[in-house]
C-alpha cells in the first residue's frame, strides 16, 4: 500500500496537478462499470431470461393468473413493467409508461459514463498543453535562464503522460460502455416483446369471455321472463 501510494505520489509530480482529476475519473469509471457489469449479468441471468420467457408465453396464451402467479416474484425491471401491464391493461399509454419506469433503471449511469469517454482525454490534453507552455517558458529563459536543454525534452516527456493517461481512462471506460448500450437495446426489445405479448394476450382472454356465455344452453339461461301457458291449458 504505500509502494502504491509513493507510485502515485511520483506520478502526480511529473504529470501536473491535472493527473488529479483524471485518476479521480478512472476511479469513478471502475466504480460505475462494476455496478454495471453486475446489475446486467443478475438482469440478463439464465433464470431470469427463463422466467421472463415464461411470462410472455403466458400473456400470449391469455392466461392472466398464471402470469401473475409468474410475475408474483419477479422484482426485475421486467417483473415490474409486466405487474403494471397485469393491473392495468396493455394499452398504448400503459406501455409508455412502462417504458419510462424501464428506462431509468437501464439507463442508469450511461450518460457519466459517456462524460467521463469524451472528458479524460480532452483534460490530459489540456495538462499536456501546460506541461509545454512550462517547458517553453524554460527554454526562453523566464524562470530565471536554462542551465540544460535535455530539462525542455524530459518537461515535454512528462508533460504527454497527462494524455496518456487520459486515452487510457477513456479507453477502459469506452468498450464496457458500447456493451451496455448494446444491453440496453436488447432490454428494450425485450420489454416490446412483453408488450405486445401482453396486448394478445388481453384480446384472447376478451374474446374468450363471450364464447363462454354462448356455450352455455338456452335451457339454463336466465331470462328474466316467465314462460306463457299453452292455451289448451
Amino acid at each position: 500500500m504505500s509502494s502504491l501510494s509513493e507510485n502515485l505520489v511520483i506520478l502526480i509530480e511529473r504529470g501536473g496537478f491535472i493527473m488529479i482529476p483524471l485518476l479521480f475519473l478512472s476511479i469513478v469509471s471502475l466504480t460505475l462499470v462494476t455496478e454495471r457489469f453486475w446489475f446486467w449479468a443478475t438482469l440478463h441471468r439464465p433464470r431470469s431470461l427463463r422466467r421472463l420467457q415464461q411470462t410472455k408465453d403466458a400473456l400470449r396464451k391469455g392466461d392472466l393468473d398464471l402470469a401473475r402467479k409468474v410475475t408474483a416474484s419477479d422484482q426485475s425491471p421486467y417483473g415490474e413493467v409486466a405487474v403494471l401491464l397485469l393491473a392495468e391493461g396493455a394499452t398504448d399509454a400503459v406501455a409508455v409508461e412502462a417504458m419510462e419506469i424501464l428506462r431509468p433503471k437501464i439507463d442508469r449511469f450511461m450518460v457519466s459514463l459517456s462524460t467521463i469517454i469524451t472528458a479524460a482525454p480532452l483534460i490530459g490534453i489540456l495538462g499536456t498543453v501546460i506541461g509545454i507552455i512550462r517547458s517553453f517558458r524554460l527554454l526562453g529563459g523566464a524562470d530565471g535562464g536554462l542551465t540544460d536543454p535535455n530539462e525542455v525534452s524530459l518537461g515535454i516527456a512528462e508533460a504527454l503522460l497527462t494524455t496518456a493517461l487520459g486515452l487510457v481512462v477513456a479507453l477502459i471506460t469506452l468498450f464496457p460502455y458500447m456493451v451496455f448500450r448494446g444491453q440496453v437495446e436488447r432490454a428494450i426489445g425485450r420489454m416490446e416483446s412483453l408488450v405486445a405479448a401482453a396486448q394478445q394476450g388481453f384480446r384472447k382472454a376478451a374474446d374468450r369471455r363471450p364464447s363462454v356465455e354462448a356455450d352455455v344452453p338456452p335451457a339454463t339461461r336466465t331470462t328474466g321472463s316467465v314462460p306463457a301457458r299453452s292455451a289448451s291449458a
